[in-house]
């Protein structure tokens, strides 16, 4: 089992920005990927960003690409996601998940383990 606690969402205005972290405890090393999915109300949850564990390489969605930045902290196990330039379309509950598989997908019921979500809200 892996246990994943987000943190570091808020409110923000457009064009500011907020990091959101991602802790990750118990058996990490059956991880081969952890990301960062978001679902606004009415909609289904959607990819955005992932980072491969072993070698740092990352995937994002397009419509956050120069403006999001996914890294790993190796040691602390722990996902950041700085988000800048921030838009009212970015609101959302955002999720961390991780992915035991080898092989990268965008499917969220893809992914084996989900952390709580954490509220990210951009007023315009």
């Amino acid at each position: 089992q892996v246990q994943l606690v987000e943190s570091g969402g808020g409110l923000v205005q457009a064009g500011g920005s907020l990091r959101l972290s991602c802790a990750a405890s118990g058996r990490t090393f059956s991880s081969n990927f952890m990301g960062w999915f978001r679902q606004a109300p009415g909609k289904e949850r959607e990819f955005v960003v992932a980072i491969r564990w072993s070698d740092g390489n990352t995937y994002y969605r397009d419509s956050v690409k120069g403006r999001f930045t996914i890294s790993r902290d190796y040691a602390k196990n722990t996902v950041y996601l700085q988000m800048n330039s921030l838009k009212a379309e970015d609101t959302a509950v955002y999720y961390c998940a991780a992915r035991s598989s080898p092989f990268f997908t965008v499917i969220a019921a893809t992914y084996d383990y989900w952390g709580q979500g954490t509220q990210v809200t951009v007023s315009s």
